[in-house]
């Protein structure tokens, strides 16, 4: 929407121009004339929003998703709105209305997803702040792979309305929308103006002593099964914050070791097919693949894809085939849920009010496009943290050898962003924060 960005620019020109007092513009319009970027589930009126469904094709928003809106009335201009995976289930970000995103760090790499069009524009400075939601890790992962912030906030804070597929049922606990940003100062006030009257339940306004938070490290789940190794160079990068917290800070960052974790992708796997207190059950996945169309047989489309007529992406369409295995074992589901709840309550009495816990963003850089699909649970490394409903800050720290993006995820007990964000500010600084790409 470049046309009326500059006809909105103008009008800030306008208001700029005629003089009302600094100090009157920036309480009112906190984000008065930034360029903002949006994630095409997100309403943005007059804008497509299909989240990558063919059926969708020619929906086109009529209305603003609340926190769309409230960026709008502090003054954001948005730009335009990004791709993401296909009905946002994915951490590639491909689809059959758009297309594949490349990452600008290596056109040959994934964005990841399903916020990955908002992590590649703004690593590739087309845009300074942007709108991404986050299940599984949907914030996490994109800023990870394309080296800069994202923060998934403490579950119930920031309102997810006006965005397709939303959440239902116990699932409503586990979707959170949260700021992507080039430069961490940026995740506080955008995060401010997104919760809108939510933002009372975090602690924003408490000064951070970082010398004084109880930093804990873990390097990996443990060893699952299912999900990669933790490259080297993550490793090595992760190494490198702890001995710099412990010289520059002289603190002592605690090695932790939490058995569940090697249970993550299982944990989340249950929790998210799970009723909600009023004995709802999750949508199913399939329903979501059948809007404004016929329903979808996910055999039938794999099927159609082998002969290359299907209009689903293989990714959708396994999803839609596991979805059904897992109602074949509701014991075994019953006991992983009953393990997260003990997890949730062990990292909260792990972190208590003053403790950030440091764990990889994911087992690797960004991935070759297509070999997600060869391991597709590595992204359990982020959507543990949605089950425990827990916030979290993802760091960039620098490139790897190949000149591909290193991070951390930056992990605290509920409502307290704050030191998740004061931390990555730190670090920021610490490490260099986002390169532009293309400059080594």
């Amino acid at each position: 929407r470049f046309e009326e960005a500059l006809q909105e620019a103008r009008q800030v020109d306008k208001l700029l121009s005629e003089g009302p007092s600094d100090d009157y513009l920036e309480e009112k319009f906190p984000l008065l004339g930034v360029p903002i970027t949006v994630k095409e589930a997100f309403s943005l009126h007059g804008m497509p929003n299909t989240s990558g469904l063919v059926n969708r094709r020619n929906v086109i928003a009529t209305s603003d998703a609340t926190v769309v809106s409230r960026l709008k009335q502090a003054g954001a201009i948005p730009l335009g709105v990004t791709n993401c995976s296909e009905l946002c289930m994915w951490y590639e970000s491909s689809n059959r209305v758009y297309g594949r995103t490349n990452n600008p760090y290596d056109l040959q790499r994934i964005v990841g997803g399903s916020s990955g069009g908002e992590g590649g524009v703004l690593a590739a400075a087309c845009s300074v702040i942007g709108v991404g939601s986050d299940i599984g890790g949907s914030i996490r992962m994109p800023a990870f792979f394309n080296g800069v912030f994202g923060h998934k906030p403490t579950t119930g804070v920031v309102p997810n309305d006006g965005q397709f597929p939303n959440a239902r049922g116990v699932r409503t606990s586990f979707l959170c929308t949260g700021p992507m940003c080039r430069y961490a100062e940026d995740l506080e006030p955008m995060l401010r103006v997104m919760a809108g009257p939510g933002v009372n339940k975090l602690k924003l306004n408490e000064k951070v002593s970082l010398e004084k938070i109880k930093f804990h490290c873990m390097d990996h789940d443990g060893g699952s099964i299912f999900v990669s190794p933790v490259d080297k160079e993550i490793l090595q990068a992760q190494k490198k914050v702890v001995e710099h917290l412990e010289s520059e800070l002289g603190v002592q960052v605690r090695r932790v070791a939490i058995h569940k974790m090697k249970y993550s992708f299982q944990i989340w796997s249950a929790m998210m097919s799970s009723k909600d207190s009023d004995g709802q059950e999750a949508q199913l996945f399939t329903d979501l693949l059948g809007d404004h169309g016929k329903p979808v047989w996910p055999l039938w489309e794999l099927v159609k894809w082998l002969m290359g007529m299907s209009s689903h992406t293989l990714p959708a369409i396994a999803l839609g085939l596991t979805e059904k295995l897992m109602k074949l074992n509701p014991g075994g589901n019953a006991k992983l849920v009953s393990m997260g709840k003990s997890l949730q309550e062990e990292m909260e009495a792990l972190l208590g009010p003053d403790g950030v816990l440091l764990y990889p963003s994911h087992p690797t850089v960004a991935p070759r496009h297509h070999s997600p699909i060869c391991m597709p649970f590595n992204f359990a490394y982020t959507a543990i943290f949605n089950v425990l409903g827990l916030p979290v800050t993802q760091c960039p720290l620098g490139l790897s050898s190949e000149g591909l993006p290193l991070g951390i995820q930056l992990v605290a007990a509920s409502y307290n962003d704050h030191l998740t964000l004061a931390v990555a500010r730190y670090l920021e600084k610490a490490f260099g924060g986002w390169v532009l790409p293309g400059k080594v």
